[in-house]
């Protein structure tokens, strides 16, 4: 069943006047799963792990588009995330209602110098008035211009605790260029809100399989083939066989 980002990209396809050309991208069919060429399809190796937190993306135009975009796994790993396209004179009905639902305690994710102190936290912790509320993390999905632009530009934002991150690496995302290594990709950025929300396995997984797909796109991109027994694919094995492991014991 395709998920959030799949139909996001779907719908924007429709509005498309040309087809959208990746810059250094094959011209060749790829799998309308995974995005990659058929060859080195990552389909059969996406992983299944429970989560209790949600992720709410907002898309800057033709990101949902771009092959690279990594918004993409985590829609694949994480059921509950939602995907909708920013515009700055327009907001659609179903976002807000996600962000009115009770269920769901939003954090806007962005660096915490851009925010007023009072909204700024560093730690995800349970409301003491509703403490069934599960974490919803909303990323700003987008060049580091259009995500600044969505979260100053974004009334319906302005009254969430904004979850600043202090991570303690730099990005190793390889597939787009950054002028700072505190810069990270979105789905490392999820794998980091993850961890916060206590759900370590979940965010270790995101992370190998962000370095499978990663692994796999770059041999596409040099014509060369896909090394199954890479140390990335042998973390996502392990991720998974843990993964797999506790559910047996639960």
């Amino acid at each position: 069943m395709p998920h959030a980002v799949s139909l996001l990209r779907a719908a924007r396809l429709t509005h498309s006047v040309k087809p959208f050309l990746a810059r250094r991208g094959s011209r060749s069919p790829r799998c309308a799963g995974c995005r990659l060429l058929p060859s080195h399809c990552i389909c059969s190796l996406r992983p299944v792990v429970p989560t209790h937190a949600g992720m709410c993306l907002l898309m800057a135009d033709i990101e949902p588009l771009k092959p690279s975009n990594t918004g993409w796994l985590i829609a694949d790993m994480v059921a509950d995330t939602f995907a909708f396209t920013w515009a700055r004179t327009a907001v659609d009905p179903a976002l807000l209602a996600l962000l009115a639902d009770p269920q769901w305690q939003p954090y806007v994710v962005f660096p915490g110098e851009y925010a007023a102190p009072e909204r700024v936290v560093h730690a995800v912790r349970p409301d003491p008035a509703a403490p069934a509320r599960r974490p919803l993390f909303v990323l700003l999905d987008g060049t580091w211009s259009e995500a600044r632009k969505m979260f100053g530009k974004s009334p319906y934002l302005a009254a969430l605790p904004v979850l600043s991150l202090e991570p303690d690496r730099a990005s190793e995302y390889k597939l787009r260029r950054s002028r700072r290594n505190d810069h990270f990709c979105t789905s490392e950025v999820a794998a980091l809100c993850l961890a916060l929300a206590g759900e370590a396995r979940a965010a270790q997984t995101l992370d190998a399989y962000l370095d499978v797909f990663t692994h796999h796109y770059l041999q596409a991109r040099n014509q060369q083939p896909v090394d199954r027994d890479s140390p990335a694919h042998q973390r996502l094995r392990e991720a998974v066989a843990a993964t797999e492991a506790s559910a047996a014991l639960a």
